[in-house]
């Protein structure tokens, strides 16, 4: 969580920078999610996530240099320059981007889950998308297809509570969720997304739950972004009091920081040695992105699916 933490926070300066162009939406916040969600994989699983995916990558186990590497626009980038802030892909790690179209991913993580079902193992997709996303028709389109094929697929809603910047409160006539997978027979919970011991209880029985071949599931995680929904965003549309009594009594770093020192399993030395080896890599990345080429022109001409459809001339 603190890799994520200190990794959001670089790459932040770096766009303030100029170094990182486009579009950048940062995790700070919602670090627990995806920790304790990887915390019950096994190789094999697969994830597929949001726009919102430099947590995710980290947390699977991407090197944090070809990450910010791709944050910068460079050769050395998992997209090798090309896909940016929210495409990226590793097929080494099963992870299979970063989609910038809002619930888009979600039936394509059906699509991993039926590949999954069809060759007979028991790997399970992580399929994420947020609270704004949640109100998508082809995220029911696909709640149908996983129901009525039994796909080993965790549908995790990261409700962060403001979408793009418009209240769950306003913008969705149901408060929980979660609930909305029981019209096609997908149980499901909620879960405080800011425990990230309590998001491992959860997804490991959402695991548990896919693997023996039951289905879909569908976790609610409530959670909350300390920045905007990108950088462009200043966040208007709440209070910075809000904020910060979040950051204050909620903060999912800050609570197991709570615990390793209380239980005795840490001292502050040894939490502050952790933090410094992490500012390292964290630094040692930034200097990586910084250092690599831009891509050569040829690049734009690689990865190109095209089908020639024009009459062929015959001898």
């Amino acid at each position: 969580m603190l890799l994520i933490r200190r990794f959001e926070e670089k790459a932040g300066q770096l766009y303030g920078m100029g170094l990182i162009g486009g579009f950048c939406h940062l995790y700070i916040g919602q670090e627990a999610v995806v920790v304790g969600l990887e915390a019950a994989t096994k190789e094999g699983d697969k994830r597929i996530t949001t726009y919102r995916d430099h947590g995710h990558m980290l947390a699977c186990g991407m090197d944090p240099k070809g990450v910010m590497a791709e944050l910068t626009g460079r050769q050395d980038g998992y997209s090798r320059g090309k896909g940016g802030s929210m495409h990226m892909f590793s097929a080494e790690k099963h992870f299979y981007g970063g989609h910038g179209i809002v619930g888009a991913n979600v039936p394509l993580g059906a699509g991993l889950a039926f590949s999954d079902k069809y060759r007979g193992n028991d790997n399970v997709t992580f399929t994420y998308f947020g609270d704004g996303a949640a109100n998508q028709g082809q995220v029911y389109e696909t709640f149908n297809m996983a129901a009525l094929w039994d796909l080993p697929v965790i549908f995790v809603i990261e409700n962060n509570q403001y979408a793009m910047g418009t209240s769950q409160a306003r913008s969705t006539s149901t408060p929980d969720l979660y609930t909305r997978g029981e019209a096609f027979g997908i149980p499901g919970e909620i879960v405080d997304g800011m425990n990230v011991l309590a998001v491992k209880e959860a997804s490991e029985k959402a695991v548990a739950h896919c693997r023996s071949g039951a289905g879909p599931y569908v976790l609610e995680v409530k959670t909350y972004r300390y920045r905007g929904h990108s950088m462009s965003d200043p966040a208007k549309y709440r209070t910075r009091d809000e904020v910060q009594k979040m950051r204050e009594e909620r903060d999912p770093i800050e609570q197991v920081r709570s615990l390793l020192l209380t239980g005795k399993h840490a001292t502050e030395d040894d939490l502050k040695a952790i933090d410094k080896e992490i500012k390292a890599t964290v630094n040692e990345a930034a200097e990586f992105a910084k250092e690599s080429p831009e891509p050569h022109l040829d690049e734009l001409w690689t990865d190109i699916y095209a089908e020639d459809t024009l009459p062929q001339e015959t001898a």
